[in-house]
């Protein structure tokens, strides 16, 4: 072995060489104008480049493609703006002839049918080390440009060489995707229980045998006897979170559960998660006492990026001194400080149902408060809530630590697949 002269790529096998990117890729860039219609969109994803509908409305979306930049196959595609982002795609070889937006940076081999697989996954061990974040030394780049990218020093084994690493890489990737795809298919199936449980529990009971009537409410259907269904609106008064922006938050005073930890894209759970507190200056105490939550309220996201966001919401089940913070909207308990069967009703997706049935949007899905208000809710007696929610608490918990077994698993395997191929593009390892 020998030293490479770069420090993450560390000892390279003695029959290997080094070169800079630019000695086999040429940085171009052929604007498409009027022929834009001749092509196909793509996009650089973190599953590689894929084509994309040139109708998609996801993300931004030009106006024309006049403006787009051809790529073709075997071309490599770069990202490289916002590099604080380490979870953004990066790198892709393209299988593809399309249209790529202009930001992105195309290099191409500067020899017809070269191989350029190998360089490939270099590069991606490149990204899935952080080291394009890290170019800067002691500091992060937001950026890089061509020039920068032309000067990365590779490993460059002979095409042979590369053709068996790469076979072998690519058997490996393939197991461990499948593996990964297993755990999450898994992950699924104990998401689907855990909703039916709580679905069940919340609109059935624990008692099997209890007589049953009917609701009189098409989408509860047939609930327990001693139940009652009642309007939301006469359990609770309603209130909006602090008009604020982001620019308000604070590093320390008053707790302010803000948007980032209501929606479920970010929070996954209905219950209060301290890690995700913001805070605002106490000056908004004398002015916002509508925004101040209590222990038995809720604090809804009033805004969804989808569908299936609309009705995502934050328990109180704590006593404390919160503020509901922007885009959110307060349900305010007139009666109990103990919600927490509600909480797990409002979870079901048969709940929510009575929101999707309603809620409109394209880019966002808004909840109101007379949205809300138009919703209804089962009752069982208090003692019967109480054990509802004690039931659940132990349920979901079990179920959410399966969950959690089977995230680190895919965790594990995604962090072997990273290792697997920086050991072997930087010749650590032989192919046998």
């Amino acid at each position: 072995m020998k030293d490479s002269g770069v420090k993450w790529i560390g000892q390279i096998p003695d029959s290997w060489s080094t070169i800079r990117f630019k000695d086999k890729y040429v940085n171009q860039k052929e604007i498409a104008g009027q022929k834009s219609v001749d092509y196909e969109r793509l996009a650089l994803t973190l599953n590689g480049v894929i084509k994309r509908a040139k109708d998609d409305s996801e993300g931004l979306q030009p106006k024309e493609f006049d403006g787009y930049q051809v790529i073709h196959e075997n071309d490599f595609i770069f990202k490289m703006i916002d590099l604080q982002n380490i979870s953004t795609s990066r790198v892709g070889l393209s299988p593809y002839v399309g249209l790529v937006s202009p930001a992105y940076i195309r290099f191409s081999p500067r020899i017809d049918n070269q191989y350029n697989k190998f360089v490939y996954y270099f590069l991606m061990s490149m990204y899935y080390n952080c080291v394009y974040n890290n170019l800067a030394g002691n500091g992060v780049r937001s950026a890089l440009n061509a020039t920068d990218m032309g000067q990365f020093v590779i490993p460059y084994p002979s095409i042979d060489i590369q053709r068996q690493i790469v076979n072998f890489i690519e058997n490996k990737l393939t197991k461990i995707e499948d593996l990964i795809a297993n755990q999450q298919v898994q992950i699924e199936k104990l998401k689907e229980y855990k909703q039916a449980v709580i679905t069940e529990a919340v609109t059935k009971g624990l008692d099997k045998t209890a007589p049953m009537k009917d609701s009189a409410v098409e989408w509860i259907g047939n609930i327990p006897e001693n139940w009652s269904v009642k309007p939301i609106k006469s359990l609770f008064s309603f209130g909006k979170g602090l008009p604020i922006t982001k620019a308000d938050l604070r590093p320390s005073g008053i707790k302010t559960i803000s948007y980032g930890q209501v929606h479920a894209k970010y929070n996954k759970s209905a219950f209060i998660d301290e890690q995700l507190y913001r805070f605002v200056e106490s000056r908004y105490l004398q002015t916002n006492a509508d925004s101040l939550v209590k222990k038995g309220d809720f604090i809804f996201a009033d805004t969804s990026e989808d569908i299936e966001g609309s009705g995502d919401f934050v328990y109180i089940d704590i006593d404390d001194l919160i503020f509901a913070g922007y885009h959110s909207l307060v349900l305010k308990s007139l009666s109990s400080s103990d919600n927490k069967y509600l909480a797990y009703l409002f979870m079901s997706s048969l709940w929510k149902r009575q929101l999707w049935r309603e809620v409109y949007g394209i880019k966002v899905f808004s909840i109101t408060r007379s949205l809300i208000s138009k919703t209804t809710a089962i009752l069982p007696p208090l003692d019967e809530q109480h054990q509802i929610a004690d039931y659940l608490d132990k349920k979901c918990a079990d179920i959410d630590n399966l969950i959690k077994i089977k995230q680190q698993k895919i965790e594990k395997l995604q962090e072997y697949k990273k290792s697997l191929i920086y050991e072997y593009v930087t010749g650590k390892k032989e192919v046998a």
